[in-house]
């Protein structure tokens, strides 16, 4: 409730009046990390990998999908794996513990443990003719040894032999704990790759016998590496791999260049030849003695560790640096060379007009000749794709065809190649804007003001269209608190007409939409309809209502304060404005305007002050002004003038 007093009002003729207020009444699956590399073999037979993890000493277990299905702890300081050629045993070094520890590949329980008698080692470890061989020692002392699995050391013999490396033909020895690899094809080869020194020395022993004997050995000299950091043999084939890169052939005991992949820093040899490398950031696939990749895939921002072919040749499994560590990724199809496909459609084009499509296939691996490529259409007539003719390519790897678009819009024309024996499937994609004739959208009763409440009639009229006849009405009412709405959606009448109601407690945006269709563009059009507020006022304490001239008056006791109730419809914040006249000499004067607040139950009360004297007449009238009322949800509205009298 406000109050004002009556009795000064004809003093704000000359200043202003005071007033004032009082209120009125799934799971996923678990990948493998290591903190640090291991070694990693790879079983064909149990379909598993095995990843040593040397910061947390364990040994874990991945399907061929790299998701991690099982681990054992315990092995202190490994550093490499191996497996049994029957792959029933895995084998790791312990260089902390200085041991051979033997697993049962199936459950990594442990089945031995091999002590070695070194301070350095066991470090690298393979297992070939029968036997787990290993390299230990410092960088002065380096030497092989050897475990053989069908000696039980409860008989009295051991089973490890140390000191193992042949001394007829093997020069200076070895400095440093020798790199280690074994030829699937060959069980009984062994690679020797020295780490202690710069001059490269590396060697094929065979071990076929149980004793080792040099095939080749070559050392004292950089004619071929300046330093060997990973030595693969090349399956079936008289070469060993050094450093990822260089192929050295071995014969009569000695080695010779023999050729070289583009640059790469380690690689692991697959039993069907092919070449898994890591350069910088990528792990590249070579057929043998290729100099373009049959394959690339990113490694990631730092590369990978290290990798490994499954027997089978499916897949190569990589140790990619990541955060905090080394994560298992299992790179699939490595034998299939990737096509790069293009495709180009101009970028708009007439509806029922011919337009002409090109581009090319294209490998680094040969395609066959004739290769065929389907094409499929997609419009708003066929959403769900249109095959068109096959399209041959052509000798070069370019291919063109022609269409007749017929239909408008965006039309998309995939191209994609089935692949073949050596190549993996390729697609591609391009979109061309189809042009499409328009058509009129009206809306009627835009920028019109209407009563609070009153039920108006909004017509959409649609144009010619091609199948389409259906036109989306929304109501978006102003105010943050009432969203957009679809009210309407449906085909128009015979004469194009579709219509709705909308009850107009609000200024409404209305919005017709015509989504368009495979001829005619779609259009929206925007009309704007404005809703006063309902307001009314009611007076109280008057003795009587009577009639001054033409005009009919509250008749206050010149000592009692008239109390004037206005009720507004109500919108959080509002207010309503108090206007207050005076009449004088014949005229109605302006004794102020004040802003007061309305309640949630839409009211607002003012109490004015009785005059005290008789004689004054008075009229007051609420209003609500867009934007100074506290919103804009409404068109500006004003209440009915009340009538005061005052008399003795």
């Amino acid at each position: 409730m406000r109050s004002t007093s009556a009795a000064t009002a004809l003093a704000v003729l000359f200043s202003s009046v005071a007033l004032t207020a009082v209120s009125a009444g799934t799971a996923s699956a678990a990948t493998v990390t290591v903190g640090s590399p291991g070694g990693i073999v790879v079983s064909d037979t149990l379909k598993r990998v095995f990843v040593g993890d040397d910061t947390n000493d364990r040994i874990v277990a991945a399907d061929y999908n790299g998701n991690r299905v099982d681990s054992v702890d315990g092995i202190d300081g490994i550093f490499d794996l191996a497996l049994s050629d029957d792959g029933t045993t895995l084998y790791a070094t312990a260089r902390v513990s200085h041991e051979i520890v033997a697993l049962d590949a199936a459950t990594l329980d442990v089945k031995a443990r091999y002590p070695v008698a070194t301070n350095t080692g066991p470090i690298h470890v393979e297992f070939a003719g029968g036997k787990v061989w290993f390299s230990y020692g410092d960088q002065w002392d380096g030497d092989l040894g050897s475990v053989d699995p069908a000696v039980d050391p409860a008989s009295g013999t051991d089973p490890v032999a140390l000191v193992q490396l042949p001394t007829e033909g093997t020069g200076s020895g070895l400095w440093g704990q020798a790199l280690l690899d074994t030829d699937p094809l060959r069980p009984g080869l062994l690679a020797v790759g020295e780490t202690g020194d710069s001059t490269g020395t590396e060697a094929v022993l065979d071990v076929s016998s149980g004793t080792p004997k040099v095939t080749a050995w070559h050392d004292t000299s950089y004619a071929l590496n300046d330093g060997v950091g990973d030595i693969d043999l090349v399956a079936g084939s008289d070469q060993a791999l050094v450093n990822g890169t260089d192929r050295h052939a071995y014969a009569n005991g000695t080695f010779a260049k023999a050729g070289a992949y583009p640059a790469g820093q380690r690689a692991d040899v697959g039993r069907s030849g092919l070449i898994a490398q890591i350069s910088g950031t990528k792990v590249a696939v070579y057929r043998p003695n290729g100099t373009q990749p049959v394959r690339t895939y990113s490694a990631g921002t730092w590369g990978a560790a290290d990798v490994a072919w499954a027997p089978d040749s499916s897949r190569v499994f990589a140790l990619v640096s990541s955060s905090g560590g080394y994560t298992l990724k299992a790179l699939t199809d490595p034998t299939l060379n990737v096509p790069t496909l293009t495709v180009n459609a101009p970028a708009t084009a007439t509806r029922a007009k011919q337009l002409t499509v090109t581009g090319k296939l294209s490998a680094t691996i040969p395609l066959p000749s004739g290769a065929k490529l389907a094409v499929t259409r997609t419009d708003l007539e066929s959403p769900n794709g249109k095959a068109l003719p096959a399209v041959t390519v052509k000798a070069d790897g370019t291919y063109s065809f022609t269409d007749t678009p017929p239909a408008g819009g965006k039309v998309t024309y995939k191209v994609s190649y089935a692949g073949d024996s050596t190549h993996t499937t390729a697609g591609a994609s391009d979109t061309v804007e189809v042009s499409r004739a328009s058509t009129s959208l009206s809306l009627n009763n835009n920028g019109k003001l209407y009563n609070y409440g009153a039920d108006v009639k909004f017509t959409a009229h649609l144009g010619t269209t091609y199948k389409n006849r259906s036109v989306q009405i929304y109501a978006d009412p102003f105010g943050g608190d009432k969203p957009k709405k679809l009210i309407k959606s449906g085909k128009v009448n015979s004469a194009g007409d579709i219509s709705v109601w909308v009850d107009m407690t609000r200024d409404t945006a209305v919005t017709a939409v015509f989504s368009g269709d495979a001829r005619y563009k779609p259009k929206t059009v925007k009309v704007t309809a404005y809703a006063r507020v309902k307001v009314s006022t009611a007076v109280s304490k008057h003795y009587k209502t009577a009639k001054i001239g033409s005009t009919s008056y509250h008749w206050f006791h010149k000592n009692t304060d008239p109390l004037l109730t206005t009720t507004m419809s109500y919108y959080p914040g509002r207010q309503q404005r108090f206007d207050l006249q005076v009449y004088y000499q014949g005229s109605w004067y302006s004794a102020g305007s004040e802003y007061f607040p309305i309640g949630t139950n839409g009211k607002s009360a003012v109490s004015l002050e009785a005059p005290g004297e008789s004689g004054i007449r008075a009229r007051m009238r609420s209003v609500y002004v867009n934007g100074s009322s506290g919103d804009t949800v409404n068109s500006t509205t004003y209440g009915a003038w009340k009538y005061l009298y005052f008399s003795n």
